[in-house]
């Protein structure tokens, strides 16, 4: 396996919170039913950040939409990634086959990496 790409983001989680709460309707254009059910900004936060960093991981190409990146969580508490449509579509085009996806927050900060590899 050859690493295709790496990403990473920062969000500010008080200030994601604050967009959260003016706009509610940008939870559902942002995040699938069940990233929704994780409702404390903080964690949103991070599963932004992935999204970004997964788009960042790939080059950043146009179009992809944020529903085809989903950020999941093993039983174990490992997080992962779900890549459909769009997303996956880019991935293919890189050789990108599995992913590493890293979480984290504090101090009112949250930040996410992704490692696409072949």
């Amino acid at each position: 396996m050859a690493v295709v790409g790496i990403g990473v983001d920062v969000v500010d989680v008080t200030r994601f919170a604050e967009t959260l709460r003016r706009t509610p309707a940008i939870a559902e254009r942002l995040f699938t039913a069940a990233e929704r059910e994780l409702a404390r900004p903080e964690r949103l936060a991070a599963r932004f950040a992935a999204k970004e960093a997964v788009a960042k991981a790939l080059g950043a190409p146009r179009g992809l939409q944020w529903h085809d990146a989903e950020i999941l969580l093993a039983p174990d508490g490992r997080p992962g990634l779900r890549v459909t449509g769009t997303v996956a579509a880019a991935a293919a085009r890189l050789g990108a086959r599995s992913w590493h996806v890293s979480l984290s927050h504090d101090g009112g900060v949250a930040i996410a990496m992704v490692v696409a590899e072949s």
